[in-house]
């Protein structure tokens, strides 16, 4: 009977041990900082739109200056139902500024990635490649563009090319930096597990730069949507920044700035997706923001 009672009371001490874990595992867990303050990142740019109106609507900025937020949307809306013989329509703009714009960012992000494996990963090609990609990345954008002219013409091939070389810079770099910058000692620690050098760089290596090429993405993105507005300036016949060299020669500053809230769109979505991948990629590693 002893033995008995005893071993009941180790019973319910131990049937009740797992209900408390269970009970304190089952809580919900604490909003991170930076979950909770994501919902007052709206707050300011609300705050700046309804004062920006504000000073329209009193006259404090005159509309021929900087048109009232009020006054691009309804210009937004009309360039959206309507097809003017000026702009066309700003869906078919949009269009054709995102195709060029995604067949210029894909090709420069994939070539600047071989570049850096290349660079990163070898000390010949370093020496024979680096030297050349440092020396056409110190060369301004637009000191290009009579020499774009001259050797591909006026058609698609330059304004892609633009977005190729602002995307294809940044990504390199970043990396770049992102190879050299893998600790030795994983290194040591994968010739010691006996790993083949395409094991070790596929296992070691690339996941040790994803952080720093994902930066070097987000820059990417932001600088070529910078050259798709220049490229689209050049004899251009669609996209939107047709629109904008269209409204410059009418002094049409709604139209104008349509254009331009449309590329910020643009570059706040793309910027978001690459943020969003970092988060599913890194989803390992944990930050101070979080």
């Amino acid at each position: 009977m002893p033995e008995t009672a005893e071993e009941g009371l180790i019973t319910s001490d131990q049937a009740a041990l797992p209900t408390a874990l269970l009970s304190s595992d089952t809580r919900a867990p604490a909003r991170s900082p930076g979950r909770r303050w994501r919902g007052y990142r709206l707050i300011s740019p609300i705050v700046a739109v309804g004062l920006w109106q504000a000073a329209s609507s009193t006259g404090i900025l005159p509309a021929s200056k900087l048109a009232s937020p009020a006054s691009i949307a309804h210009t937004a809306y009309t360039l959206v139902v309507t097809n003017s013989p000026a702009y066309g329509t700003l869906q078919a703009s949009l269009l054709a500024s995102c195709e060029r714009w995604a067949v210029g960012l894909a090709i420069g992000v994939t070539v600047a990635v071989l570049l850096a494996v290349i660079t990163g990963l070898s000390r010949i090609g370093e020496a024979t490649l680096d030297p050349i990609l440092q020396l056409l990345r110190g060369i301004p954008l637009l000191g290009l563009i009579p020499l774009f002219i001259v050797w591909f013409g006026i058609g698609e091939l330059p304004k892609v090319l633009f977005v190729v070389l602002a995307a294809l810079f940044p990504m390199y770099v970043a990396t770049f930096a992102g190879i050299r910058g893998v600790d030795a000692k994983l290194g040591e620690l994968g010739q010691v597990l006996g790993l083949r050098r395409r094991e070790m760089i596929r296992h070691i290596v690339l996941p040790g730069a994803l952080p720093a090429a994902l930066t070097g993405l987000q820059l990417s993105v932001v600088f070529s949507l910078i050259a798709l507005v220049v490229g689209e300036q050049i004899n251009a016949t669609s996209g939107l920044g047709f629109m904008i060299t269209q409204a410059e020669q009418f002094l049409n500053t709604p139209v104008i700035m349509v254009a331009l809230i449309v590329y910020a769109i643009l570059g706040l979505l793309a910027n978001g997706a690459v943020r969003l991948l970092e988060r599913k990629a890194l989803a390992w590693r944990r930050d101070f923001g979080q």
